[in-house]
């Protein structure tokens, strides 16, 4: 278990010992709580409320100087979102509280909003309210709140022996902007020092998975709907470690092929650039975050289905769930290797 999710643990223990027997009923009422991408609350009726929240901190999650400020609110609503995607939920309201500096009430805020209310309109959001204070840095908070036919939401833990292991999109893509934008000397706006204009160019377009990020949205409440899948997350946090978290909930392990993942080609532009020659695309797509591609298992008897799924040519197996409660990586000379997980976690040493 990743730092991160022993923090998780701790807290949740905390409030689960002695907790006032006079809270049955709303107790009852949470369906899902601790432990997923988002909480599932069953009020009656026949959508069941899905809720999630984020932060996106300064100096942790963007820098200041290096994330333009549309993207530091576009991708703060985008990633809180990801969250609904993965528990099959379609998005209706957001809180933000937003902290930030006296200096960064201006153009950096306009700017912030204009990036934060064009996601809200792609993703068709309503901003509900939530709470502004001053800081020394800019430290935002979104709670997003979506909804799902009820008992139709989809969770980590049910994914079973034999299940067929799928992932959106191509992995990897991220990480590969947020290293060319910290690394590569590429500006996110304006020029480069070093690289004719064609090829400045060719490589600001790789930035944008980083920058401003889609989620699948469509694809998870398809598979909702159609009760297709039998367990999901986002791939927030990186396949390596968003894969051993379904894993635990589930009580499985699983076994993925390195040369089914798809990872991301590197584009020519990027091979002639100065400096860039050491990346790996499969590490990429094994450890990389910030993807927010679906990471869902599918029993065989279902994978047919998957066929009418919006955005079906993007979809790829990767392998299967396991009755171990292992992770494996298959290389390609077929040696199977422990999958240890090397994403994201912002409390590892």
């Amino acid at each position: 278990m990743d730092r991160e999710s022993k923090l998780v643990e701790r807290i949740a223990r905390a409030f689960r010992a002695g907790a006032p027997k006079k809270d049955a009923k709303h107790r009852a009422a949470l369906r899902l709580g601790i432990g997923d991408d988002a909480a599932i609350i069953s009020p009656g009726g026949e959508n069941d409320w899905v809720f999630s929240c984020d932060a996106f901190l300064e100096g942790v999650h963007f820098l200041a100087k290096t994330h333009p400020p549309d993207s530091v609110g576009y991708k703060s609503l985008v990633r809180a979102t990801s969250d609904l995607a993965a528990m099959g939920a379609i998005p209706r309201y957001f809180l933000l509280t937003l902290a930030i500096p006296a200096s960064r009430t201006g153009a950096w805020l306009e700017q912030f909003l204009n990036g934060m209310a064009r996601a809200a309109r792609s993703m068709k959001m309503v901003l509900a309210g939530g709470d502004t204070t001053k800081s020394d840095k800019v430290s935002i908070s979104v709670n997003v709140i979506g909804e799902v036919a009820r008992g139709e939401g989809v969770t980590r833990s049910g994914a079973r022996p034999g299940d067929i292991i799928y992932v959106s999109g191509r992995l990897g893509r991220a990480q590969l902007g947020l290293d060319l934008l910290l690394h590569g000397n590429i500006r996110a706006k304006g020029s480069s020092r070093t690289g004719t204009a064609h090829a400045v160019h060719a490589l600001r377009s790789i930035l944008q998975p980083h920058l401003y990020p889609e989620i699948r949205l469509a694809l998870g409440a398809w598979l909702a709907k159609h009760r297709l899948a039998s367990a999901m997350i986002d791939l927030s946090d990186g396949l390596s470690t968003d894969l051993t978290r379904l894993c635990q909930a589930s009580g499985v392990g699983a076994e993925i092929q390195s040369t089914a993942i798809p990872s991301l080609a590197l584009p020519a532009a990027l091979s002639k650039y100065k400096g860039r020659s050491g990346l790996d695309p499969l590490q990429m797509a094994l450890n990389g975050g910030e993807d927010y591609e679906l990471l869902f298992t599918v029993p065989p008897r279902n994978v047919k289905k998957l066929r009418e799924a919006p955005g079906f040519s993007q979809l790829t197996p990767i392998g299967e769930v396991t009755r171990t409660k292992n992770v494996v990586l298959v290389g390609p000379n077929g040696t199977p290797k422990p999958l240890n997980p090397q994403g994201w976690d912002p409390f590892r040493r």
